[in-house]
């Protein structure tokens, strides 16, 4: 009804346009929330695979036994760093010719150090006293290594001194001593390694030669 002044009367507001973006809002805000959750789901799949597959002992392997299939179970960890995994024989790693240099408890984590291939079980063993910084920091059982002997004045800048000599190729390490590395701040660290029976005859002048003078390991094929 037109008002006597002669403009129409003002009409009502429409509440369709009002429930309209209301139901707009909540659109949107559900396809947020569905984008969060796909996020948030596929983090927690990546981070679920984000562990190694190591081999573990069923039951306790004595020392001298030869390892087989039937006496490991599949285990996955989640390590913090690579030379943490390192440290254990992976779940992909073959088997023939490895036996255990020590007991393994049922439930262990099969740790490199606590097996051997059957061959090295006859290699002489020596140990060598090396500074820190004249072996890699992150040295391993089963690492491959050439032995250096350096002048012990070398350091002062004596030209006077003998060059460098190697003593060993191709020589296995058996074991590191973790006790003294480089974590604890000790100088030195203790390194075990595996000389082929048929490199016994140079073990006299190798022997001499370190005595006078500073190991130096190089690692090889890392």
């Amino acid at each position: 009804m037109a008002d006597r002044s002669g403009f129409a009367a003002p009409s009502t507001p429409s509440r369709r346009n009002t429930r309209a973006r209301w139901k707009d809002g909540r659109l949107v805000l559900g396809i947020l929330l569905v984008a969060v959750t796909a996020l948030a789901g596929a983090k927690l799949l990546s981070s679920a695979d984000d562990t190694t597959a190591i081999w573990a002992a069923k039951r306790a392997i004595p020392a001298g036994a030869r390892i087989s299939a039937d006496d490991l179970t599949r285990a996955r960890v989640r390590f913090t760093t690579g030379d943490s995994a390192g440290q254990y024989v992976s779940a992909d790693s073959k088997l023939d010719g490895l036996i255990t240099v020590r007991q393994i408890g049922a439930g262990e984590f099969v740790p490199k150090e606590a097996t051997a291939a059957e061959r090295d079980s006859e290699l002489l063993e020596v140990p060598v006293s090396a500074q820190v910084g004249r072996l890699p920091a992150d040295l391993a059982v089963g690492d491959e290594i050439d032995l250096w002997v350096a002048p012990k004045s070398a350091a002062a800048g004596n030209t006077s001194d003998p060059p460098a000599r190697k003593v060993w190729e191709k020589v296995r390490v058996v074991q590191v001593d973790a006790s003294k590395g480089v974590t604890s701040g000790a100088s030195r660290r203790q390194v075990l390694i595996g000389l082929d029976p048929a490199d016994a005859e140079k073990l006299p002048s190798a022997l001499s030669a370190i005595a006078l003078g500073e190991p130096v390991l190089v690692r090889r094929g890392h």
